[in-house]
């Protein structure tokens, strides 16, 4: 499993120390350019966010992250020596605010208790969950999206999902988001579309490459592979996207689901 990845804006002296530290168990990354940072961070699947408060611009960072369903649920911290820019980060919607000291001596309890990171039991359960064959109900609703059904099947993987306590139901979660993507495009929406396929990404990143036979690994290629080609049409010339590109969801050792 891949280090889990902890954003750092600003270059400021307790983003040194702190990027040190977190060599071992994480992936620190520094981001420095506005430009695609909702994408940025639901890409690299960033399980904090830490932002230097005493930094010009510091409320972008902090704000941008909660307005988007594709990265609301990412924590958020502003680190700052000013007790009033902390005050206005809490408002702001930052989930906590700590002084550069206070980050640094608690740094190991504040990544504990904030990083949106898997722990080993829920890994353990996504994985027992995969282990057992897709429902009845998993089925019908594959069927539909893949006979291009792509309204309907997000009603039956939602009901699904609803229903299903355990943390499987990322797996309906995401082909249904997916699905109303590839929807969005049929309707010439390409907005919404890129609007979706964000929002699967936090989903399919939390699911093993196989899942309930669901071949996870290929869903995530095929829709990079729309998401990035919708990219680079721009909304402006989606009536040129390529329809084949939504490929049907496959199911491992079988040619259909149907």
């Amino acid at each position: 499993m891949s280090k889990p990845v902890i954003v750092l804006t600003g270059a400021s002296a307790w983003a040194d120390v702190v990027t040190q530290r977190l060599a071992g168990a994480y992936r620190p990354i520094v981001y420095t350019a506005r430009e695609g940072y909702v994408a940025r961070l639901a890409d690299d699947n960033a399980a904090l966010v830490l932002v230097d408060g005493d930094a010009e611009g510091w409320r972008f960072w902090v704000t941008t992250p909660k307005t988007s369903p594709a990265t609301r649920r990412i924590p958020v911290i502003l680190v700052s020596a000013d007790a009033g820019i902390r005050g206005e980060a809490m408002t702001a919607g930052a989930d906590a605010a700590y002084t550069p000291s206070e980050l640094i001596g608690q740094l190991g309890a504040v990544l504990s208790e904030k990083a949106r990171v898997v722990d080993s039991d829920a890994a353990e359960a996504m994985a027992s969950q995969c282990a057992e064959p897709l429902p009845p109900e998993g089925r019908e609703a594959l069927a539909k999206f893949n006979a291009g059904e792509f309204y309907k099947q997000h009603d039956l993987f939602e009901a699904l999902w609803m229903q299903e306590p355990g943390p499987v139901r990322d797996l309906y979660r995401a082909i249904l988001q997916v699905g109303i993507a590839y929807y969005q495009i049929t309707r010439g929406n390409a907005r919404g579309a890129l609007k979706m396929l964000l929002r699967s990404v936090q989903w399919l990143a939390l699911l093993p490459d196989l899942c309930q036979g669901v071949d996870v690994a290929q869903l995530k290629a095929d829709a990079a592979r729309v998401r990035a080609e919708l990219e680079r049409l721009g909304p402006e010339r989606i009536a040129e996207f390529d329809k084949a590109l939504l490929k049907p969801v496959r199911m491992v050792g079988e040619e259909s689901a149907n």
